[in-house]
């Protein structure tokens, strides 16, 4: 596992973004959208991920594309800082409260891409963020990474509340799933030899 920086750059956003897995949680996040910022600073704090990400987008229509890049860039960041998968311990999982809320989130760093997301949220917006938008994160995430998502409500009412839930209990699922079993040693976590 290593540290990895990337950039993207398009028509509709321009990303760069460093990570580091299994670090201290350190973040630094500048994006176009507060609630953005919020969450994935959650993100870093509870997956322990030393995590850099600047973007500018086309904020001026919506913040759809800069959602959607950042997922993009975060899978695809992952997917090169795990490298071969020797030792991980593959699957984590975690239920992660707030006041009435309570989501789970499990993962898989399977190399396969699916995402199972059921979080209902009633309220269209978490001040100027549309909350279809968690969705498309986590798509483009999953996509761009190879991995299996699950992340469920099992309560709540406040949207902020169930999103921020979502984003901690993905965290700390992932910070299970990239820790190293050291009674793997150099092995991987699949009877296939491969991930």
């Amino acid at each position: 596992m290593k540290s990895v920086s990337l950039s993207r750059k398009t028509t509709e956003t321009d990303i760069s973004l460093h990570l580091k897995i299994n670090g201290t949680g350190e973040a630094l996040i500048k994006t176009p959208c507060g609630f953005l910022n919020h969450m994935l600073n959650l993100l870093a704090h509870h997956a322990r991920l030393n995590l850099s990400i600047t973007c500018t987008g086309d904020t001026e229509i919506d913040y759809h594309h800069s959602v959607e890049d950042i997922g993009i860039c975060l899978g695809e960041a992952l997917k090169q800082a795990l490298g071969t998968k020797a030792g991980l311990t593959r699957y984590g999982d975690a239920a992660v409260p707030m006041d009435e809320a309570l989501v789970l989130a499990a993962i898989d760093l399977s190399g396969r891409s699916c995402l199972v997301f059921d979080l209902p949220i009633e309220a269209q917006k978490i001040g100027d963020f549309d909350t279809e938008l968690l969705e498309e994160f986590f798509a483009a995430f999953v996509r761009a990474s190879g991995t299996t998502l699950h992340i469920k409500k099992l309560s709540g009412k406040n949207a902020h509340h169930i999103a921020e839930c979502a984003f901690k209990a993905f965290a700390r699922a992932l910070r299970c799933a990239c820790k190293i079993d050291e009674a793997l040693g150099d092995a991987i976590a699949s009877t296939k030899g491969t991930l």
